[in-house]
């Protein structure tokens, strides 16, 4: 499909020019063709501004979700969350138990909150890598509801790889006992889906803060300058 960028570059030209021309005046057709042939060749000449332009479309489309869900993304899921219950800015995580980069990021977020005593980290669960991954969502999410979140998460991470048994032990560990069913963590599960879908989440761990939509794992700095800019406007 990379030769639909283009187009889409093209389009989103097209339709900026034909503002331009509705608040000035459409131009005679021969210098509508000209600005046509101008703007053609430039891009021709510096085709790298393309997957810049989608990069920046990207951007204010997640934003657009991200200010369309409101709390949903930010109000977390019973006690699914760590640092400042008040804080002023709110990070949230979409992550899965069984992906080695959301593991790698426990310390970062560990740092995060250690540093920054204003911020709330939210956890939001999205098992897309194996059937494991739902089962230990659907577990964590009944710790979340006997606010023994953290305990369970730390194990089930400190636990190895993530089987039944392994989950078995967390909950134990934790002191939560796991309903055979669970129509409240399915319902979260399903809504996070959807969520993720919405804001252009590809893979895990990805991140809410602000208006900002950051893909895959992020080092401390990247992190902290978003929430920076979050808290910056608002």
């Amino acid at each position: 499909m990379r030769w639909l960028l283009p187009a889409v570059a093209l389009a989103g030209i097209a339709a900026g020019a034909g503002a331009m021309w509705a608040a000035a005046g459409a131009p005679a057709p021969t210098e509508r063709a000209r600005i046509e042939r101008v703007v053609r060749e430039y891009m021709l000449a510096h085709p790298e501004i393309i997957p810049e332009a989608m990069g920046l479309l990207q951007s204010r489309e997640q934003g657009q979700a991200v200010a369309k869900a409101g709390d949903a993304i930010t109000r977390p899921y019973h006690g699914a969350w760590m640092g400042n219950p008040q804080g002023d800015v709110v990070l949230v995580e979409y992550y899965d138990y069984n992906c080695g980069y959301c593991r790698a990021s426990l310390p970062v977020i560990a740092k995060l909150i250690a540093r920054d005593p204003k911020l709330k980290v939210v956890f939001r669960e999205l098992p897309v890598l194996a059937e494991s991954s739902r089962d230990a969502a659907r577990a964590s999410l009944a710790a979340a509801r006997a606010n023994r979140f953290k305990l369970f998460h730390d194990a089930l991470y400190a636990g190895g790889r993530v089987t039944p048994a392994s989950i078995a032990a967390a909950a134990q560990s934790a002191g939560v006992t796991l309903p055979a069913t669970d129509e409240s963590a399915d319902a979260e599960i399903a809504g996070n889906l959807r969520a993720a879908s919405d804001l252009g989440i590809t893979g895990t761990p990805s991140w809410v803060v602000g208006d900002q939509v950051l893909i895959g794992a992020q080092p401390l700095d990247q992190l902290e300058a978003a929430i920076a800019q979050a808290r910056r406007t608002g």
